[in-house]
């Protein structure tokens, strides 16, 4: 029984540290198992196999008058179990799919307002909305721009900073 907890505990800790250390071991190898350890032999698929398979062989040996034998059979099947469902959930995170990250050049024709007036020749500031969330950038136009007044951008100039000219109405 000892033996089975023993198996048990360290896929737990071979868990933990894949989670820890994740991509770590792919990264050693660089490329010499190309794709190895993505699908079925990645950390956590084996960590869940023998962590199943030493806490099923132990259950199945304090639980009943069974041998090891039967004790292994048992704990390799709730291991390969464990370790298919592993790989089918990891499966399906990796496929979920979030929107695509916004960018700088998605600013450009978005409307936003001034908050800190701009003048002919400098910066000044404006709220924009990028992925709906309100963001201040600095802020060129060609022509003077005071605060609050609706603006258009027509540039992304760097990260952090666009050129505008005011919405005519």
């Amino acid at each position: 029984m000892t033996f089975f907890l023993g198996l048990g505990i360290a896929g737990v800790v071979l868990l933990a540290l894949s989670l820890i250390f994740d991509g770590v071991l792919e990264g050693l190898f660089d490329g010499v198992v190309d794709g190895l350890f993505d699908g079925l032999l990645s950390l956590p698929v084996i960590a869940g196999f023998l962590s199943m398979l030493g806490f099923g062989g132990a259950i199945v040996l304090g639980a009943t008058s069974a041998g090891p034998l039967v004790a292994t059979v048992v704990g390799v099947g709730a291991g390969l179990a464990a370790g298919w469902l592993t790989w089918k959930l990891s499966k399906a995170l990796m496929r979920d799919q979030t929107h695509a990250t916004p960018r700088g050049s998605d600013l450009v024709g978005t409307s936003g307002s001034v908050v800190t007036a701009i003048p002919a020749e400098g910066y000044g500031e404006v709220l924009l909305s990028l992925g709906g969330q309100p963001v201040k950038y600095a802020a060129r136009s060609a022509t003077p721009v005071a605060r609050g007044t609706e603006i258009w951008v027509e540039e992304t100039l760097s990260t952090t900073s666009v050129a505008v000219r005011p919405v005519e109405r």
